[in-house]
C-alpha cells in the first residue's frame, strides 16, 4: 500500500491554508488527521463544519460518544486525540477507559449514552431496542438521539480516514484497551 503523506501548509489549496492557519491559532498545531483531509479541496472544511456544528450534546457528552465509537472502530489516532480531549473535559484515566469500553459506572446518564454509541456503532445503526429504551429512561431526548447518531457518523468518518491513511498519531498514544483490562 502506498503511504499517504501528511500535507504541509504550502502543499494544500489557499482555502485549506486558511483553515490550517485557524487551526494553528485555535489548537496550537494542525493535527495530522485534519491535515490529511486537506488532500481534498473541500473535505477539511466540510468535516470541520460537521464536527463543529451545533448539537444538543455538551462537550463532555460528545467525548463519551467519540471514545466509544473510536474504540469500536479501533482507531488509535482518534482514541489518542479523544483521550487527551476527554482529560481536558474533566474525565479521569479510569473513566476514559470505561467510556472506551462503552460504559460509565460513575454516571448513569453518561452510561446510557456510552452504551448507545457503542451499540449503534457495533450494529451499524441497527440499535438494540433495550439500549434505546435505557437511553430514554436515563433522561435523554429524541433530539439527543439524533445528535448522537450524527456524532457517531462524524467520528466514524475520521476513524475511517485514519484506518485507510494510517497517518502518524501526533497525540500521546492511547494504550490498547485489552492491555489495560488484562
Amino acid at each position: 500500500m502506498s503511504t499517504i503523506n501528511v500535507p504541509k501548509r504550502e502543499e494544500v489549496s489557499v482555502a485549506n491554508q486558511a483553515i490550517f492557519d485557524n487551526l494553528e491559532k485555535a489548537v496550537g498545531f494542525v493535527p495530522n488527521l485534519f491535515a490529511t483531509y486537506a488532500h481534498s479541496e473541500n473535505a477539511l472544511g466540510n468535516y470541520l463544519g460537521l464536527s463543529n456544528a451545533k448539537t444538543s450534546l455538551k462537550a463532555k457528552e460528545k467525548e463519551v460518544v467519540n471514545l466509544a465509537v473510536s474504540q469500536v472502530n479501533n482507531c488509535i489516532y482518534c482514541l489518542s486525540a479523544h483521550t487527551a480531549i476527554g482529560k481536558m473535559n474533566g474525565f479521569t484515566d479510569e473513566q476514559i477507559l470505561e467510556l472506551r469500553a462503552g460504559k460509565a459506572s460513575f454516571d448513569d446518564k453518561l452510561d446510557a449514552l456510552a452504551r448507545l454509541a457503542k451499540n449503534i456503532t457495533e450494529n451499524r445503526g441497527a440499535t438494540d431496542e433495550q439500549v434505546l429504551a435505557d437511553f430514554f429512561a436515563a433522561g435523554w431526548t429524541k433530539e439527543n438521539l439524533i445528535d448522537t447518531i450524527v456524532l457517531v457518523g462524524d467520528k466514524t468518518i475520521s476513524n475511517y480516514v485514519h484506518s485507510t491513511t494510517k497517518v502518524p498519531v501526533d497525540f500521546p498514544v492511547a494504550q490498547p484497551l485489552e492491555a489495560v483490562e488484562a
